[in-house]
């Protein structure tokens, strides 16, 4: 590192000394990072944020007086820098994890659950990364939630399909439009603005692939549900997609299309370092639905998604890509349009409507192609 260049200022938001002084050591071994600041609760988080105007934060959520998500909303609304979140794998610690997310928190490294300093050093590359990448994003304020308590959850039990919801069987010759969305970091927040604007017994399907744990995937599949007017599940393996619901990919398992109309889930190795891959979903939706294939690539780092992009393309599909001014991270969305697959760069706002204009189009012209 060259001794003039900047280095990116940290503060430690944890409750726990010890965790403080692990993650003060693992960020200052890096030798483009420093600690500017520990918080020991929420309060200090958000007070330090202020008067130290750090490049980035690293948020514990379980923390007291304000707990990290609390102080992430404050951050995000008053004084916003980028947050990497510090989260539990457990059920709870996902929820609110994905609760960050959605009020502008860039990523999350999930906490080993022992705690302990060898545990913590195993997660010290993964960390540092995403420090160094949260630090290149260009924050805003973020409106908070606007649906909470009863009222969503009556929502989202309405919503989300059960294992035994079927939707109608469409018949031997209908034609549907598929609509694959790719996302990775900043993509959940991205998902829960798109998402509720699909509206309910939509005519085509909807497949989310979001680089994300399995443990988060299922948690963001309820979480969805509470705002989506379309029914809300995660995809099974061999199961018969239908119109009119919105799958999610196990963060598990890669997703693709079978020739014979159903879902195929593989748990197999990393595919260029991702599971899921975009790429994956891409291809094989390109090879069953040819031109009724919508690809849609939002935020995310890396490279995924392009290959599969420059695949529905070339098989006649369509291919929408967000634009830099609305990602959180311009890389996936970057890469697609360089490899000359992408039709329209827009806003996460204006993805929704050309989305729709292809999904009416395409059901026009397959209503013309079978009388």
């Amino acid at each position: 590192m060259n001794v003039l260049e900047k280095k990116i200022r940290v503060l430690i938001a944890d409750d726990s000394t010890f965790m403080r002084r692990v993650l003060a050591r693992i960020i200052e071994r890096d030798p483009q990072l420093e600690v500017v600041g520990e918080a020991r609760d929420g309060r200090e988080a958000v007070d330090l944020a202020e008067s130290l105007h750090p490049d980035v934060i690293t948020m514990d959520l379980n923390m007291p007086r304000v707990d990290g998500l609390q102080a992430t909303e404050m951050i995000m609304s008053q004084h916003p820098r980028p947050i990497v979140i510090l989260s539990s794998d457990s059920r709870d610690g996902a929820e609110t994890t994905l609760r960050a997310l959605e009020l502008g928190a860039i990523d999350f490294v999930p906490k080993p659950s022992s705690g302990i300093d060898l545990d913590m050093n195993q997660v010290g590359e993964e960390l540092t990364r995403k420090i160094r990448m949260a630090s290149k994003v260009r924050v805003v304020r973020t409106a908070t939630r606007t649906k909470s308590g009863a009222a969503a959850a009556v929502a989202a039990t309405d919503r989300l399909a059960p294992a035994a919801w079927k939707s109608p069987t469409p018949s031997p010759d209908e034609r549907f439009p598929i609509v694959v969305i790719a996302a990775s970091t900043g993509g959940p927040a991205m998902v829960m603005r798109l998402a509720p604007r699909f509206p309910k017994n939509y005519p085509a399907a909807v497949f989310l692939v979001q680089h994300m744990p399995a443990t988060f995937t299922s948690q963001f599949g309820l979480q969805l549900a509470e705002v989506a007017q379309m029914r809300v599940k995660e995809a099974e393996h061999c199961e018969r997609f239908r119109p009119g619901t919105f799958y999610i990919c196990p963060g598990s398992h890669h997703l693709s299309f079978s020739a014979t109309g159903k879902i195929l889930l593989d748990n197999g190795p990393r595919i260029l370092g991702y599971r899921p891959s975009a790429d994956v979903a891409l291809e094989t939706v390109a090879a069953f639905a040819g031109k009724m294939a919508v690809g849609v690539i939002l935020t995310g780092m890396g490279n995924d998604g392009a290959q599969g992009a420059r695949a529905v393309k070339s098989a006649g599909g369509t291919v929408l890509a967000q634009d830099e001014a609305t990602s959180v991270i311009f890389g996936m969305p970057a890469e697609a349009i360089k490899a000359g697959a992408v039709d329209r760069v827009l806003g996460i706002d204006d993805i929704y409507p050309a989305v729709d204009r292809c999904v009416t189009q395409l059901m026009a012209s397959a209503a013309v192609s079978f009388r």
